[in-house]
């Protein structure tokens, strides 16, 4: 799908336009593209212009939310079909994503960009095949297509994550010129999909998957048999885990997933939040 180019609102985006407006102002500088750029909109009583169209001042927004203008108004950018996906911003600029309300991505204390070039960093993607299991908003994918990666294959099995992407300026164009043809995206359900991939093809992996209750398939023996499969020998693995319930029970799931991955072939060690690995 082509990725959307009109503007993007916030609430404190909208107030800021709106009391310069009720100012007197007839312009007002800022970003209307989650922090990717600035630029000026022109205002008038009724409407205000950007990038030569027109829109109308949107009724009061919610906190929490990005909206985007989809023909008739300024919509959330948010979908329900079994669970509600949305995207959802952040202080800084980048944004995260929720299922159900649970956040996929950390932004306590950074971008969620930067996050994902500590992990990136750490597979070493300059002039490498890689293999992203789990797409998400793309961002690991943004990180290696800006350190020189030679070509990065990345599945995403939710369709509406895929949708998200469309919308979020941060997110990847796989037909971008300036991704250069090194992306592939491709919306697929990677426990399957990897059967496909040949022996010692990648140069790298990036694992990124849900939390361990909402998709335990990501996490088993098989499947971490099948990514040292693909990995050449020598290759690097990022498994992001984070830690969740190691305050409320005994489960300590990185070091679980570090001694599976330890019996699927590789060396590993926890870094960061979650397990790096070296094919043996």
């Amino acid at each position: 799908m082509p990725h959307y180019s009109g503007p993007l609102l916030t609430r404190p985006t909208a107030e800021a336009m709106l009391a310069a407006r009720d100012a007197g102002t007839r312009e007002w500088a800022g970003s209307l593209d989650l922090g990717r750029s600035n630029g000026v909109a022109l205002l008038g009583t009724d409407t205000w212009q950007w990038k030569d169209c027109s829109y109308p001042y949107p009724h009061k927004l919610k906190e929490r939310t990005i909206y985007y203008w989809d023909g008739d108004e300024f919509a959330s950018v948010s979908r329900f079909s079994g669970s509600l996906i949305k995207l959802v911003p952040t202080e800084w600029g980048a944004p995260t994503f929720e299922i159900d309300g649970i956040k996929m991505l950390p932004t306590a204390k950074e971008s969620p960009v930067a996050d994902a070039r500590r992990k990136v960093a750490l597979v070493e993607p300059r002039g490498k095949v890689l293999l992203d299991t789990c797409g998400g908003l793309g961002y690991f994918a943004a990180c290696c297509l800006e350190t020189g990666v030679a070509r990065i294959c990345s599945f995403e099995k939710n369709p509406d994550v895929l949708w998200l992407r469309t919308l979020n300026p941060w997110s990847p164009d796989p037909d971008d010129p300036a991704s250069g043809g090194r992306l592939e995206l491709t919306h697929a359900d990677v426990v399957s999909a990897i059967a496909q991939i040949e022996d010692a093809s990648v140069d790298a992996l990036l694992h990124d998957p849900p939390r361990f209750g909402i998709a335990g398939e990501l996490y088993s023996q098989a499947f971490y048999d099948q990514l040292a499969r693909v990995l050449r020998r020598g290759g690097r693995l990022f498994h992001y885990t984070g830690s969740p319930n190691k305050l409320t029970s005994d489960r300590d799931v990185p070091r679980e997933v570090a001694k599976r991955l330890e019996k699927a072939g590789f060396k590993a060690q926890l870094a960061l939040d979650g397990v790096l690995a070296i094919r043996r």
